[in-house]
């Protein structure tokens, strides 16, 4: 296979640039004029996990979580230590599970993301019960959880086999 050498690396200041001119357009492609608008950028998913429902919520859980641990005390450090570890958890596990091939690789994935959900609503409830964490916090994360707990069972339940 030949390598052909350019003047630049490809986006490289004075380089080349897929989509700049006509003859960059034959050499890299048409250009994705969806990547060109940074709003509609962050839309464009590449990954399956990306592209599901419970992925996406399992963020918004880790956001708030983050915001819980952020106002936990001094010396509480192994609550905020268990809890980064469970919300993470739980979206890592959801990505992993969606480029899982085999149902049971996917199955046993969104299995440990919903023991960390499980897991968090538990710390959550903690944080609360210890008057660290305040009512609207633990009210919404908790709905977040339950329902990010459904959507795995679902995800579960339709990777079981026969």
């Amino acid at each position: 296979m030949r390598e052909i050498r350019t003047s630049g690396s490809v986006g490289a200041p004075g380089g080349p640039t897929p989509g700049g001119d006509p003859t960059d357009r034959a050499r890299f492609g048409p250009r994705n004029t969806q990547l060109d608008n940074p709003v509609r950028r962050h839309l464009c998913m590449a990954f399956d996990h990306e592209q599901l429902d419970v992925y996406q919520l399992g963020l918004e859980f880790l956001a708030l979580a983050e915001r819980v641990i952020q106002a936990l005390p001094k010396g509480r450090s192994h609550l905020a230590d268990q809890f980064t570890r469970s919300s993470i958890s739980i979206v890592l596990n959801i990505a992993e599970g969606a480029g899982k091939f085999s149902k049971g690789d996917k199955r046993r994935y969104y299995l440990a993301a919903r023991g960390s959900a499980t897991e968090s609503a538990a710390l959550l409830d903690i944080c609360f019960r210890l008057e660290l964490a305040g009512e609207p916090d633990h009210h919404a994360g908790k709905q977040m959880l339950e329902r990010i707990v459904a959507m795995l069972v679902k995800l579960v339940r339709s990777f079981e086999t026969v």
